[in-house]
């Protein structure tokens, strides 16, 4: 089975395509307009495993806000249809990835019930901007993707860090792993990963 999907979105604000193998090797190239982002995307396809392909066009020249956002949208609906039905995947996910001073835990249930939550254990973070790209733009973006697809995920920063680039690089370092682990199919699993039987996704 082909775990592949092609999705595309267009707006008044933004034009967003994203073509996505699950079964892949690292392979990525991300044009998105935002520098940062295509790096924690970049970083996300190697770590997951996924080949992903991201381009988008959008209106920076009043802010990231809408282009981040289409894309965690369109991100998120390409994994939901390569996943299908979800017949044999792990499911549940999780890894820790740290980042010189800070270190960030993952863990994510696809089940098909959306939740997003990020907690810092680690003490107050100093809220810096990478960029243009904050540490607010790394939770719209993922709380779009976790939207979109029904991932339940959550993400600690058990040790902080005043650099906003090393805390989202550990968190998308560690969100790659998560999936992989997630949408790995166990071959012992007959059906649905649910005693429910089914996924709503």
């Amino acid at each position: 089975m082909d775990r592949k999907s092609l999705q595309k979105r267009k707006t008044n604000e933004t034009e967003v395509e994203v073509n996505l193998n699950i079964d892949g090797t690292g392979k990525s190239s991300i044009k998105t307009g935002i520098d940062f982002l295509d790096h924690m995307l970049e970083l996300l396809a190697f770590f997951s495993l996924f080949d992903l392909e991201v381009k988008a066009k959008g209106d920076l020249g009043i802010d990231i806000h809408h282009t981040n956002e289409d894309i965690g949208i369109t991100f998120g609906k390409a994994l939901k249809e390569c996943l299908g039905e979800g017949k044999g995947i792990n499911r549940f996910g999780y890894a820790f990835a740290p980042m010189d001073e800070c270190l960030v835990r993952v863990v994510i249930d696809i089940c098909g019930r959306t939740g997003y939550e990020r907690s810092d254990k680690g003490g107050t973070l100093i809220q810096k901007e990478e960029g243009k790209y904050s540490l607010d733009d790394g939770d719209h973006f993922l709380e779009s993707l976790s939207k979109q697809c029904g991932i339940n995920m959550d993400i600690t920063i058990i040790k902080g860090s005043a650099d906003v680039h090393h805390v989202l690089e550990a968190a998308f370092k560690a969100l790659g792993l998560a999936l992989k682990m997630a949408c790995a199919i166990d071959p012992r699993r007959e059906g649905i990963s649910s005693t429910k039987g089914i996924i709503d996704l």
